[in-house]
């Protein structure tokens, strides 16, 4: 989900004047490097998460099951979200955005520098940290480049496209340098010259993941003169600590219950997650008040992203997997670790991007409506997971062309172009303008729970065999297509509750 930061929080009144460059206030461009370069942690150990969890104690990993591995892998990026609601109500209410970033920058740093100590009693803390950071980071910087624009000002959107542009360059660059240090031949035989252990590569790719960090945050502040003016801590008023604690104690129940449907005798919970979105679907979806209908509508794009996201992301699971495990190695006699195909979708989102953009621009009001363009993301999904069928059989005689995968992350991308910047900008005009806030924070709760379900579903990946892989993979793309054949029918009925909202 490289292309789509988190939703900014609500913008400030006023905006102070700064400095211009290219057209744009200059704080923008230190917020677009300090960005790059958490980016480039998050995804870079990211890359590296799954694959060292599965790798045996004698090459240096922590020999976890894959079933294990993939459901830590999915806590662990469903966590991410669901900290980002509280992270948000913390700093609007308390924090202000700056300070916020500052804060959950040191402790994301510190964190991957807990995961670069060669010993498994730190890896859990680490995570955690990473975690409790990421949520306090994450969803202010995007509210302070939001506080940089008035709320009519037409540079907004280009804006926020320069700031989408270094998540995407950050998520580019990541792959290669921590995959290289972690897992490539040459980087392990220097480890060696320099006597060091070479088991040990991995925890040199998690601690460039924290250098990465470190650089974001030198730029934060060495360069943010700027930015004191934006982000500022609100006002202190009596009682302004009860929406945080309130928002942490929700976001901590919901997290419990969650990583309770791991446990074998609670793994119904996980149909009501499903289920209750649906049911409030029907509720809203029925009302005779529009306000309330479009409720209605809202849901049904919750249950599109979270099934999204479900397949999604997988791609730092079992489509890691699938590259480690059963995807060449060598291409031309050239050495290419698996993590580099952690590159493609931010590589293929800074070519599409432009693309889209133009169309939708050139299209007008003949564009799809957000409903069809949900459906459409769904389509695309599925197609990429049907090239895996194929490819899951040829594995079955040896490693197969790193093009099978590249051609699921190119569809991949096609659907997240439809889905990812449509869905968050329909949330925002179709929620009652004293819902925005809870309406981002149901967003961020549908990447949460696909995130998790993606954790879930790669839990039946296997454990080395390509054996039954194209039936993992025809399942999924089978029961996308489901979905968004409903979802294309949905279309009219979504379209009447939106009203006037396209």
């Amino acid at each position: 989900m490289s292309s789509s930061p988190s939703p900014a929080l609500p913008l400030v009144p006023e905006v102070p004047a700064h400095a211009q460059w290219l057209g744009h206030p200059r704080p923008l461009f230190t917020l677009f490097f300090a960005e790059l370069w958490e980016r480039f942690s998050y995804y870079g150990m990211r890359a590296l998460l799954t694959l060292y969890m599965v790798t045996p104690i004698a090459a240096g990993g922590l020999n976890l099951s894959t079933a294990k591995a993939t459901l830590i892998y999915g806590t662990y990026t469903s966590s991410v979200y669901m900290l980002s609601i509280p992270g948000g109500t913390l700093a609007d209410q308390i924090l202000g955005s700056r300070l916020a970033v500052l804060i959950g920058g040191i402790i994301i740093a510190t964190g991957h520098f807990c995961l670069a100590i060669p010993n498994e009693n730190a890896f859990l803390p680490a995570l955690a940290l990473i975690v409790l950071g990421t949520g306090l980071l994450k969803p202010n910087i995007s509210a302070m480049v939001g506080q940089l624009y008035t709320p009519g000002d037409p540079r907004r959107d280009a804006g926020f496209s320069i700031f989408y542009m270094g998540i995407n360059v950050g998520a580019f660059v990541a792959p290669f340098v921590t995959g290289t240090l972690a897992q490539h031949s040459w980087f392990k035989g220097r480890l060696v010259q320099w006597g060091f252990d070479p088991l040990h590569s991995w925890h040199w790719g998690f601690a460039a993941a924290g250098f990465g960090m470190l650089l974001g945050l030198l730029v934060f502040v060495l360069f943010g003169r700027d930015i004191k003016a934006v982000g500022a801590a609100p006002p202190r008023v009596p009682g302004a600590w009860k929406n945080p604690l309130l928002t942490l104690a929700g976001t901590v129940v919901l997290w419990g219950l969650v990583r309770l449907s791991d446990e074998a005798a609670f793994h119904g919970l996980r149909y009501f997650f499903v289920l209750i979105p649906v049911g409030l679907v029907i509720w809203f979806g029925r009302s005779a008040n529009a306000g309330t209908r479009r409720l209605g509508a809202i849901f049904v794009f919750f249950i599109g992203a979270l099934i999204f996201w479900a397949l999604f992301e997988q791609a730092g699971s079992s489509l890691n997997l699938f590259a480690d495990r059963f995807t060449a190695k060598e291409i031309r006699g050239f050495e290419v670790p698996s993590a580099w195909y952690q590159a493609a979708n931010p590589v293929f989102v800074i070519l599409l991007a432009p693309v889209f953009a133009a169309l939708w621009v050139k299209l007008g009001a003949r564009q799809p409506s957000s409903p069809l363009k949900f459906a459409l993301a769904l389509f695309f999904l599925a197609i990429g997971f049907v090239l895996m069928v194929p490819a899951a059989r040829l594995a079955m005689q040896g490693r197969v062309s790193p093009l099978w995968l590249l051609g699921l992350y190119f569809f991949q991308t096609l659907g997240e172009m439809c889905l990812s910047p449509v869905g968050l900008s329909t949330f925002t005009k179709l929620a009652p303008r004293h819902l925005v806030g809870a309406m981002l924070g149901i967003w961020f709760l549908g990447a949460a729970l696909g995130n998790k379900f993606a954790g879930v579903l790669a839990s039946s990946f296997g454990e080395g065999s390509a054996a039954n892989l194209d039936r993992f993979f025809g399942q999924q793309a089978l029961a996308v297509f489901v979905v968004a054949g409903i979802f294309l029918a949905l279309v009219p009925w979504v379209r009447r509750r939106m009203g006037d909202v396209r």
